[in-house]
């Protein structure tokens, strides 16, 4: 056995050295072959709807094949599907134009390209993990002849031994006539460049969108209402507090009759209930846990891309998230185990499960029925089944034991609950209120001004996303991120007060929900951005938006639910171990 691994380590040791460069190391030696990757096809109108790029009647390059395998499993989530061209391009060896297929348009041909042409249909190419993109053809303007470019002019600039630019013009446009041959033929030309090989990417940025006043507006602006809610919260709180605990501080100098008939009422009234543990404490824990978790791996990622800008490798951000979910893992487990252990649940190894797999399976159940739909249309988005055993065997053998690690550090660690109050053993029954004090009208508020906050940033985001525009500007999103969760904080404290003011003492899932309404509002605007800002069509194109925006909205939800969850936690055992209560 020994003497295997030593032949397939020498092996592999080799074939390093007998490569002297690829893509890989973006390193090349003259007259060394460049691989022309094709990717894959879609309508300009919606970036995620992509089909193999031989899906439609292309002919390949005379060369011979060259297999790729997903280096990453965000290559393969993404639906990457790079094929060779079967191009001859060798490096820095220009090419006239020369002819490498013909077709002989069919009716199937004639259908497939007119379809393409009148959905303008653009195509994705990568020479050295840099994208290129290409129209397929354009329509006359009275919409009834249709035209493919056949020509494609690929100016490739070179510094040193390293590729820093590609430039392609497509040219040579020919009617779609069924019966005609279609000759389609490349031109290959080589130019020194001063860009710089860390500087490769900054062509496909668009600063003057993201860096636009608006955007850096946005950001001031909600720093302004991050400022004026603290010292909003903190002036009406405080005061407010200190009539409470002057009025509460009198009860020493008041004998039993006075203070029978005084007029204590308010938050004080609740104290032998507040800390009574919430309703369907495993799913609470649960959810508390995976908010925690999510919050994690959200500024891990925000930290990655400002540090290695990730956004220039193909699937390294869904990468990258991946391996942070699976690695902070514990976080889930001693959160939600923690908390599942002080308000004094029994069934924890129920509650370690459901946390573990929470999420993970509201994403593969969204996913499965996009998937479904994908593999109907044939969509490169429809994950492999390979590509699934691998993400089950991630959840299975990775993040379930991790949880587990986890659940059992902050059981370990949770101690007792040692609440300032005791807890009565008879619930207090709640009085009747107004209707805005009711726990549904303060969850249906308390979102408003979270999603204030990010409004403008969900406008690049989604943009990004949804179109062509590469998202770069990390730093900002960090400071969004950091902004929310204040204003998150803050506007839950103060819902939380006013529903304890009225001697509802169900504050726990009140604060979770009111700051998890903003995925609410998130999703609304959604619709908002699928109606006015794009132009997006059909059953899959709607099914893959709408799927990915419940899970994004979903997921904002769950991690601003416990960010005021954790706020409003230290708030309440602030006040409540501040006043003497007897």
């Amino acid at each position: 056995m020994w003497k295997r691994l030593l032949r397939l380590s020498f092996a592999i040791f080799t074939v390093i050295l007998a490569v002297k460069g690829d893509e890989h190391n973006h390193e090349y030696a003259d007259k060394e072959e460049v691989v022309l990757w094709m990717n894959t096809v879609g309508p300009y109108h919606n970036r995620q709807e992509t089909y193999s790029y031989f899906s439609l009647p292309f002919c390949r390059g005379p060369q011979q094949g060259i297999s790729h395998y997903h280096e990453t499993l965000g290559e393969a989530l993404q639906g990457v599907e790079l094929e060779f061209s079967g191009l001859d391009i060798d490096y820095k060896l220009d090419k006239p134009q020369n002819q490498y297929c013909e077709i002989v348009v069919t009716d199937e041909i004639m259908r497939a390209f007119s379809y393409a042409v009148k959905n303008h249909y653009w195509y994705q190419m990568y020479i050295d993990d840099l994208p290129i993109w290409g129209i397929i053809g354009e329509a006359d303007e009275n919409g009834q002849d249709y035209y493919i470019w056949t020509h494609k002019k690929l100016d490739i600039g070179y510094n040193n031994n390293q590729i820093v630019d590609v430039n392609l013009t497509s040219e040579v446009k020919v009617k779609l006539e069924k019966g005609i041959k279609i000759p389609f033929t490349y031109q290959i030309t080589w130019k020194k460049s001063a860009i710089t090989f860390k500087k490769r990417f900054d062509k496909y940025l668009d600063p003057n969108f993201f860096q636009h006043r608006i955007h850096w507006f946005s950001i001031f602006n909600s720093f302004m209402m991050v400022i004026f809610l603290v010292g909003l919260v903190s002036m009406i709180l405080m005061r407010t507090l200190r009539k409470d605990y002057a009025r509460y501080s009198r009860d020493d100098d008041l004998d039993d009759m006075e203070r029978d008939l005084g007029d204590e009422y308010g938050w004080k009234q609740v104290h032998g209930d507040v800390f009574r543990p919430p309703t369907y404490p495993t799913i609470f824990s649960a959810l508390i846990g995976n908010g925690y978790h999510m919050c994690t791996v959200v500024l891990s990622v925000i930290l990655f891309c400002i540090w290695g800008h990730l956004y220039t490798d193909r699937g390294s951000i869904l990468s990258t998230a991946i391996f942070a979910y699976a690695a902070t893992a514990p976080v889930n487990g001693y959160y939600g185990g923690g908390l599942y252990s002080r308000i004094g649940g029994k069934l924890w190894i129920k509650q370690m499960v459901l946390g573990a797999f929470l999420v993970p399976m509201s994403v593969c159940g969204i996913a499965f029925l996009i998937n479904f739909i994908a593999m109907y249309y044939h969509a490169s988005r429809a994950i492999p089944l390979g590509t699934m055993l691998a993400v089950s065997a991630i959840c299975l053998f990775v993040i379930l034991p991790l949880n587990l690690v986890g659940t059992i550090l902050g059981r370990a660690l949770a101690g007792q609950p040692n609440h300032p109050c005791r807890v009565n053993a008879v619930p207090r029954p709640i009085p009747e209120k107004k209707w805005f004090m009711e726990p549904a009208v303060i969850v249906l508020l308390g979102g408003v001004l979270p999603f204030g906050s990010i409004f403008i940033e969900m406008y690049f985001i989604f943009t990004s996303f949804w179109a062509y525009k590469i998202y770069y500007v990390f730093g900002f999103m960090l400071l969004v991120f950091f902004i929310l969760a204040v204003v998150t904080i803050c506007v839950t404290i103060v819902c939380t007060y006013f529903l304890l003011n009225a001697e509802d003492y169900r504050w726990q899932w009140t604060s979770f929900l009111a700051a998890a309404s903003t995925c609410f509002y998130v999703y609304l605007y959604s619709f908002y951005y699928f109606l006015f800002k794009t132009k997006m069509y059909g059953l899959f194109q709607t099914t893959f938006y709408f799927g990915y925006m419940a899970l994004f909205s979903l997921s904002l939800g769950v991690m601003c639910g416990t960010i005021g969850y954790a706020g409003t936690g230290i708030f309440v055992r602030k006040i409540y171990s501040t006043v003497k209560i007897d």
